[in-house]
């Protein structure tokens, strides 16, 4: 220290300016390369990736867009690496955390209702008690498959009772609309162009089924990049002020972005609320809500803990710091 001392000074402020660099609790750099998705069901992910607001806040970071077609090729994405912030809905991300994915959800890019239980336009279905013997198009994994399973628990079913096909969402919007399943558990925006453009009718909607649209980045990201989540948030939360605030141009972007009409983009966002992205208390007790079926369908590892999973899910340190409330 003595030696230190006798070094001129502006060795001495290198010097101290290495120290604070080299120290373990030292701001990480930003990262050469960060890589996001993009979805239709997530009009936030739309905007933030159409006026280039992260680009701009991460100058030195090459940013890169991935689309998602669905929860389960997002968490695919996350969980191999090839993305670093996922786009999902929450019971999704408890479902791959239950299984052994050490995943974070750390906003709330909105609190959609996009899924219901449809059939086609003459099918004599009526309600979910109707649907046993028959055959129910899903994407395993995502929220409308999981809503699925729970409208059946409610209606004294369960998934032995119906043929589950697993296609993917567009997939499962054309098997419906062919004749080749009976009922289909959509996702927005292909549920509500199905809507308009077919004449589907949702013989069971439950808000309360629906999960919220969250962003989810791995552990290991959030702990070695915790600074950079945080930018990525704020330019979320940009984004979600705007489309607040801009609904018609919100609805302009989807249906550019989506290829869908302007009045399918329209309905989706009816049925979209961006107003509260911190994660907290009503995210947790709503996605406990949902344990239950977890474990009866046999959907994770024996002897898991959901609601213990949960409570390891949520993480709202990093959007606190974004909107300014824990």
């Amino acid at each position: 220290m003595h030696a230190l001392l006798r070094l001129p000074r502006p060795l001495l402020a290198a010097f101290a300016l290495f120290s604070v660099l080299a120290s373990p609790g030292a701001s990480a750099q930003a990262p050469a390369q960060l890589r996001l998705d993009y979805a239709y069901y997530s009009p936030t992910s739309l905007v933030l990736r159409h006026f280039g607001w992260l680009e701009k806040a991460l100058p030195q970071t090459q940013v890169q867009w991935v689309q998602s077609q669905g929860s389960n090729r997002s968490l695919e994405y996350l969980n191999g690496g090839s993305i670093d912030f996922a786009s999902t809905a929450g019971l999704a991300a408890v479902l791959s955390r239950a299984n052994g994915s050490p995943i974070k959800t750390v906003y709330i890019a909105s609190r959609p209702e996009w899924t219901a239980l449809a059939v086609g336009k003459d099918s004599p279905i009526k309600t979910v008690a109707d649907l046993k013997g028959k055959k129910i198009a899903a994407t395993k994994g995502t929220d409308p498959y999981l809503f699925t399973l729970r409208s059946l628990q409610q209606a004294g079913l369960n998934k032995d009772d119906v043929e589950l096909v697993h296609l993917q969402h567009a997939d499962g919007r054309t098997a419906l609309e062919r004749g080749d399943v009976d009922a289909w558990a959509g996702l927005d925006p292909l549920l509500a162009a199905s809507q308009l453009q077919a004449g589907s009718r949702l013989i069971y909607r439950n808000v309360d089924f629906n999960s919220y649209g969250v962003i989810n980045v791995t552990e290991k990201f959030a702990k070695e990049q915790p600074e950079t989540v945080v930018e990525v948030l704020k330019a979320y939360e940009q984004a979600r002020t705007w489309a607040q605030a801009h609904p018609d141009e919100l609805a302009a972007l989807l249906a550019k972005e989506s290829g869908l009409p302007l009045d399918v983009a329209k309905l989706q966002l009816s049925r979209t609320d961006f107003s509260d992205a911190q994660p907290g208390s009503k995210q947790v007790q709503a996605l406990k809500a949902a344990a239950p079926i977890l474990l009866a369908e046999g959907l994770v590892r024996k002897g898991v803990d959901v609601d213990q999973v949960v409570d390891q899910l949520i993480e709202p340190r990093f959007s606190a710091q974004v909107i300014g409330r824990p």
